[in-house]
């Protein structure tokens, strides 16, 4: 995430992220979450809203079950410390951050992109462009290559463990960010729902993610959204006035309110 010079005093980035010990794996369908801790059960529809419906397994639905940390939980940085965005937080997804500073805005979107993919095991489709336009699979990351130079160089047996999956993305968000992001998603045709990105390309540059959508007797949508910051910190469920629920017609107070509009509004390509 490289965020439109708002909060100057935020932006600082950037190195490898370390995650230490044996990495636990998020957890992808939910199952083992307790209701109240998923995404979906935690916040209720706005009053004259209901949830919308997501397909059985797509990303929409996953986002929604989403695992949460205890309410109350505020964001923290990659050190430790409470985050300058903690004011924002109606809820922390209980997602690894790591120990240096890189899982930023872009990089938290790619990492659930990620680990979507990766629980359904559907290596082939992960992929994510360097800004420098190198194409970064994750296939040849698992068979054993390794960046080097533009090029990929072999070095390494075989391994599809989620350990080196988390290496992989270290890689990708080593190399990615709004800017490479951006070139991959395309421009919303129809509704919003979850999964969609709110995104500005740049250095620096800011994007949202959808992770539930509701809407009104007139059709009218709400949405709950999520985000990454500089200096890297926990992916938050955002919040302003005390509802998690925002929406295309009434102003955030928020950092980068701009963002949320349908003229910044994109979705990966294959959804």
């Amino acid at each position: 995430m490289k965020p439109l010079f708002f909060f100057a005093a935020w932006l600082l980035c950037a190195a490898p992220v370390g995650r230490p010990g044996s990495p636990h794996r998020l957890v992808a369908d939910a199952r083992s979450a307790r209701p109240a801790d998923r995404v979906a059960d935690r916040f209720p529809a706005p009053p004259g809203y209901r949830l919308s419906a997501e397909a059985q397994g797509s990303f929409g639905d996953w986002l929604t079950r989403l695992p949460l940390k205890p309410a109350g939980t505020p964001t923290r940085t990659y050190r430790g410390d409470i985050a300058a965005t903690n004011a924002y937080t109606a809820a922390v997804l209980d997602v690894s951050v790591g120990h240096q500073d890189l899982q930023q805005c872009a990089d938290a979107v790619m990492r659930l992109r990620g680990e979507y993919l990766y629980g359904q095991k559907r290596y082939k489709d992960i992929v994510f462009t360097f800004t420098g336009g190198f194409r970064c699979d994750y296939i040849h990351y698992a068979e054993g290559y390794r960046y080097s130079g533009g090029h990929w160089v072999l070095k390494k047996t075989k391994d599809y463990s989620y350990a080196t999956f988390l290496h992989y993305m270290d890689l990708v968000f080593t190399y990615c960010g709004t800017l490479s992001l951006e070139k991959e998603l395309k421009p919303i045709q129809g509704p919003l729902k979850a999964g969609d990105i709110f995104i500005h390309g740049g250095s620096p540059g800011h994007c949202f993610i959808i992770l539930e959508t509701a809407v009104n007797g007139q059709g009218q949508p709400a949405f709950i959204i999520a985000q990454s910051f500089m200096p890297a910190q926990d992916i938050q469920v955002l919040q302003a006035g005390g509802s998690p629920w925002f929406s295309l017609d009434t102003p955030a107070s928020l950092p980068y309110r701009e963002l949320i509009s349908l003229h910044y509004a994109k979705r990966f390509n294959d959804l």
